[in-house]
């Protein structure tokens, strides 16, 4: 038999932390780079973030509370996501302070603003990978009730991609080369990937 600790959310846990992020995880970053149309930089990381769809490509992320990423993409339709890597963490980390909508991260995190190609918001110079962005959808959540949440999904379409050719092996992207770092449980957990960790398997038919 087994021993299980079981719950409500509307209850609450019951424990030192809620488990949710623990468990879906480790998670991919959304290090959201955007614009306002006066031109003020921002860049936030995001650990509700995914991929949704292939063709297009659309990716997306939930911003709990209305954001300076979520208004400045809704204000001009566009933003960038930027590979956070190990080696970028601690910048990664700088740019998730609450400061004022006028502060820059790029500039308290240390890191360089490149321009994109498609878009108007820079990308991060220092990060190997990332996707250039316009708003297809932006999202209030609701509850099973159908009220609505302080918390916004925002999905766009890649409409380019920038991949540093040192990833690239025999033309195929290596995640484990990229060294990303994923977000886990806790107020602290991050996680890499190593090649130990990797295996194959193939879906039935494929």
């Amino acid at each position: 038999m087994s021993d299980d600790h079981i719950y409500e959310p509307s209850a609450g846990h019951g424990l030192p932390h809620d488990p949710l992020n623990a468990i879906i995880a480790p998670r991919p970053i959304g290090w959201i780079s955007s614009q306002s149309k006066a031109g003020i930089r921002n860049l936030a990381p995001y650990s509700f973030f995914n991929a949704f769809n292939y063709r297009p490509p659309i990716i997306g992320f939930a911003s709990t509370g209305w954001k300076d990423s979520v208004a400045n993409i809704q204000e001009t339709g566009e933003f960038v996501w930027n590979l956070a890597t190990r080696s970028l963490a601690e910048a990664m980390n700088e740019s998730a302070a609450v400061v004022a909508s006028e502060v820059d991260e790029f500039a308290l995190a240390g890191l360089t603003p490149a321009p994109s190609q498609r878009v108007a918001p820079p990308r991060v110079a220092e990060s190997p990978v990332s996707f250039e962005c316009r708003l297809t959808q932006l999202i209030r959540l609701q509850n099973a009730n159908g009220s609505e949440l302080d918390t916004w999904l925002v999905l766009g379409e890649v409409v380019f991609v920038r991949i540093d050719r040192r990833l690239l092996t025999d033309g195929v992207y290596d995640t484990v080369k990229a060294d990303p770092i994923l977000r886990g449980g806790g107020p602290t957990d991050y996680f890499t990937i190593s090649d130990a960790q990797r295996f194959h398997m193939r879906r039935p038919g494929a």
